[in-house]
């Protein structure tokens, strides 16, 4: 793991187009330097930072290594709670969710998404364009100003994570990459600092297959830097068929890019996501021009031009027994987490270099009850922003408040942002069930009689939640639906309070809203377990 070297104090801001820098912030994986990117860049990794002044007393209650979602929500909350804590950042504060997650995919996505609305729109629902219906119309996108959009958005939300909103706080900002030397210490920028407690927030980076021949000498990107394309690629190939992949097979293709989705799995959502709602995502995808090659390796990766100023490289994959020619090949085979070259060793924390750090269920050590671990560095736990800034709440009541808060106590939801959206939660299909040993009923409620999904024309999908066998016990749920991740936060919210699916069946919903699916599944249960009228004496 590697990290830019500091900027000196009483640097110059960030300045748009400035030559010199614009290699700096390259070097950083962000560009072009136009002014949105300058503007994200002076808020999460500002050149003229004033360098934080040795600590006296030299030691902290709490320090975070990593300036993501749970380092930020780790320092901050402890000073709010007033601790002495310190936030060490050795990229971009704000992590890979603002600069290379997150916010761009879901800004991307959106784009992409009001190209397919537009034509749904023309196609279906009376709508006109210069005076023109139906298949006359051509829709496409200015591929520059949709990448200029996610830059202002970008720029727009980063103060939230900036150096100042976490001095702001009430905690110190270190601006460097930091290195374990102790149980108990630390050093950053030539500086000794010692904790009480230390939060590893180091987060995690994508994989790139090195069995793949010709794949790590090749021009190709990876969510860290799809964000910076400026031209749309006319080819795109996918290695991976996960969350990432998925979006942004979808988003390039509604965008005009032709997409291939090359992954090892049988199908979608394998081995236990649920087979139906991966059929769904196919079909939907390919509907919009997405092409798949499920069940295949990658053999190699061919570099036909390496590309260079305004000209996009060229690459051939093979796969099976296709050799597919491509602009952009994108590599979403899954990630890694940031554990190596930190001193872990020195601190006395176990890890696992594929899996992470190893914790208890208190998010803490197994090694060192002095260090903890939150976010994508840590082993078995969803590696989601959301996950990485509750697993910073625990943190912070259990290593400050001497509490017992346990990760295990967490309902965590999961949603893919395609088009329908796939969101789950817990135990969330059969197939997922039966790979745990346990028995179930699963209650399903399809959109294709729910009035609102009807009228918004996009009534393709279903509510499923699944229960322990015999009772309304909720275990889990998949959804399938254009705000699936809205409509699911029903479902966690019950499983966390102990919510029966009664409940959810006798809980009034509004009408029209597409979130009565998740009404019907608990009202089949309470049909089904109803008493009847015994007709006998009539």
């Amino acid at each position: 793991m590697t990290s830019p070297s500091p900027p000196s104090s009483g640097d110059s801001p960030w300045t748009p187009f400035d030559g010199p820098q614009s290699v700096e912030a390259r070097s950083l994986s962000i560009w072009p330097l136009d002014e949105h990117n300058a503007a994200l860049l002076n808020e999460v990794r500002p050149r003229d930072h004033l360098e934080t002044p040795s600590p006296d007393p030299p030691e902290y209650d709490l320090v975070a290594l990593g300036a993501g979602a749970g380092g930020l929500v780790s320092s901050k909350q402890s000073a709010r709670r007033g601790a002495r804590s310190a936030l060490v950042s050795g990229g971009l504060a704000g992590g890979d969710c603002l600069v290379a997650g997150c916010v761009p995919s879901k800004a991307l996505l959106r784009s992409a998404r009001a190209v397919a609305e537009v034509r749904k729109a023309v196609r279906e629902m009376g709508v006109t364009v210069s005076g023109k219906t139906g298949e006359e119309v051509e829709v496409g996108a200015d591929f520059g100003a949709v990448m200029r959009r996610l830059r202002r958005l970008r720029a727009t939300i980063a103060p939230a994570d900036s150096h100042g909103a976490t001095r702001a706080a009430g905690a110190d900002v270190y601006q460097g990459f930091g290195r374990l030397t102790g149980p108990r210490s630390l050093e950053v920028n030539g500086k000794a600092l010692r904790f009480r407690k230390l939060v590893l927030a180091t987060g995690g980076r994508p994989h790139v297959p090195p069995e793949v021949p010709g794949l790590l000498d090749a021009p190709y990107v990876t969510s860290e830097t799809l964000f910076n394309l400026e031209r749309l690629p006319p080819r795109t190939v996918v290695l991976g068929s996960g969350v990432i992949a998925l979006e942004m097979a979808q988003a390039l293709s509604l965008l005009g890019s032709r997409v291939t989705v090359v992954g090892r799995a049988p199908r979608l959502l394998s081995p236990a996501g649920d087979a139906e709602a991966g059929r769904l995502l196919r079909a939907a995808l390919e509907k919009e021009g997405v092409e798949f090659l499920l069940g295949e390796t990658v053999g190699d990766v061919a570099t036909l031009s390496r590309g260079g100023g305004d000209v996009l490289p060229l690459l051939a994959v093979t796969a099976g027994d296709r050799r597919i020619e491509c602009e952009c090949l994108l590599v979403a085979a899954g990630r890694r987490p940031n554990v190596e070259g930190i001193g872990l060793e020195e601190a006395g924390v176990d890890y696992d270099p594929r899996r992470g750090v190893l914790v208890d269920d208190l998010a803490r050590s197994v090694s060192n009850p002095d260090v903890y671990a939150v976010g994508d560095c840590v082993a078995e736990v969803p590696r989601l922003t959301h996950m990485a800034g509750e697993m910073a709440k625990v943190v912070v009541q259990n290593a400050l408040a001497g509490d017992q808060w346990k990760l295990s106590s967490l309902v965590v939801p999961a949603v893919c942002y395609t088009h329908p959206e796939y969101a789950a939660v817990g135990v969330s299909s059969e197939e997922d069930a039966e790979s745990r040993g346990l028995a179930v009923d699963v209650y399903r409620t399809g959109l294709e009689h729910n009035d609102r999904a009807i009228l918004e024309g996009n009534n393709e999908g279903f509510v499923k939640i699944v229960v322990a066998e015999g009772t309304d016990r909720i275990l889990g749920a998949t959804i399938v639906a254009e705000r699936a991740g809205e409509m699911l936060n029903e479902v966690t919210l019950a499983m966390r309070h102990g919510i029966g699916l009664r409940g959810i069946g006798r809980n009034v919903h509004a009408y029209p809203t597409m979130g009565e699916a998740v009404m019907g599944c608990g009202i089949q249960y309470i049909n089904k377990h109803w008493s009847r009228l015994d007709k006998g004496g009539e």
